[in-house]
């Protein structure tokens, strides 16, 4: 897999045209990270032994929803290795650059999708989101991204990372777009969502990486209270932060094994760092501790549920601060990949969808804000973004 210059965004692979089709995304291009199959193309997940010759005979059917309502499909992007980090920077390949700001990761593992979208390559690009790979990079990249309700919108023709963790999700720079690909993949809600009750945990915002950091979340803040009112604090759950990490990231290590244990065990795949300690934490977990794990994402999901009941919606930072800077070391990285998963794994553990939006900077960088609501309020969350992204143009 090679990538084309400037952004590294695109893969470089043969060109795969499809049929002209007229409908509601007739106009726009669409880009698709590369664990999605695409007719004629192969399905690599950015390692360079996966799938590297075969070619996917059936595009997969939610991005063919989106290619049968005229959708111009321009081309595969860059994904972090195996989908499984969150930084934007796959060993094997040049990086992804963040067009909005260079000097910062993109995110991952969406990466290649959220750089295509912020450079203006393509107006459309899918995503997947296992622990935060639409949510951080749309905040990194200053996009519109929302990590779907579990299991809403169909990912047959994909990669698994962490099935009972895996969500569809899709970048777009312009909220109208947004909208479009939303009616389309999602349909109307199931019920009449109102989410006019705004929530939050004060302990999250602890997870900001400093002064310029909390000042921009409280402006960002401010636009979203413009619109729905001052948030009350909600009862946090039984589990502490920490521990709601430790069973994110046990399920997601389990699960992950499970998925790709065998085929990593069969040679030397040359996994990069990070992945490959990720995956060899996840062979250690057995059985019991998974079952364990599950049980208390059962019970933190019900508590949330409890709180959120059908109108409410919880107001948190997407991530803590800007993207870390390209020359991190792995350990600044790392620590900056665990503090943000405490804010991440809120929706990953629940399956509630979560959509961060573009309103703020810090350091001369993009910074989202993101609303989190209760299960299956997807197009709601959707509707409620667009009018707090519509004021907040308006009073600028």
């Amino acid at each position: 897999m090679s990538t084309i210059s400037p952004l590294n965004a695109l893969l470089d692979l043969p060109f795969r045209a499809f049929p002209a089709v007229e409908g509601p995304l007739s106009g726009h291009t669409l880009a698709v990270k590369d664990i999605f199959d695409v007719a004629g193309l192969p399905t690599q997940c950015g390692n360079p032994e996966k799938n590297h010759e075969s070619a996917a005979s059936i595009t997969a059917p939610s991005i063919q929803k989106l290619l049968d309502s005229g959708a111009r499909f321009i081309g595969k992007t860059q994904t972090d290795e195996l989908a499984f980090s969150l930084m934007g920077q796959n060993s094997h390949y040049p990086f992804p650059v963040n067009p909005r700001a260079p000097d910062r990761v993109t995110g991952g593992s969406s990466s290649g999708s959220a750089s295509a979208v912020a450079g203006a390559l393509a107006d459309i690009a899918i995503g997947s989101d296992t622990g935060g790979s639409i949510r951080a990079p749309a905040s990194f990249c200053g996009l519109i991204g929302l990590r779907t309700t579990h299991g809403r919108i169909s990912l047959s023709g994909a990669m698994p990372l962490a099935p009972s963790l895996d969500t569809f999700g899709w970048f777009a720079r312009d909220m109208a777009v947004y909208e479009k690909v939303g009616a389309i993949l999602l349909g109307p809600d199931a019920q009449n969502f109102k989410l006019n009750r705004p929530l939050f945990i004060p302990l999250l915002e602890h997870y900001l990486l400093g002064e310029a950091e909390d000042t921009a979340f409280r402006s960002m803040y401010g636009a979203v209270a413009s619109h729905l009112g001052h948030a009350k604090s909600a009862r946090q759950s039984t589990a502490s932060m920490d521990d709601l990490y430790l069973c994110f990231r046990q399920i997601q290590g389990f699960e992950a094994w499970a998925a790709h244990g065998i085929w990593i065990s069969e040679k030397d795949r040359h996994l990069g760092p990070g992945v490959k300690e990720r995956f060899e934490y996840g062979s250690t977990i057995d059985a019991a501790t998974y079952a364990t794990q599950t049980n208390r994402r059962d019970l933190f999901r019900s508590e949330l549920a409890d709180v959120l009941k059908d109108d409410g919606v919880m107001v948190l930072p997407t991530v803590p601060g800007a993207a870390p800077m390209v020359g991190s070391t792995f350990d600044e990285l790392q620590a900056y990949r665990e503090r943000a998963l405490r804010l991440l794994c809120l929706s990953g553990l629940s399956g509630f969808p979560q959509i961060t939006l573009p309103l703020g900077e810090v350091h001369g960088a993009p910074f989202g804000i993101s609303l989190l609501g209760p299960k299956g309020s997807d197009s709601a969350l959707i509707r409620l973004g667009s009018a707090i992204l519509s004021a907040a143009e308006r009073r600028n």
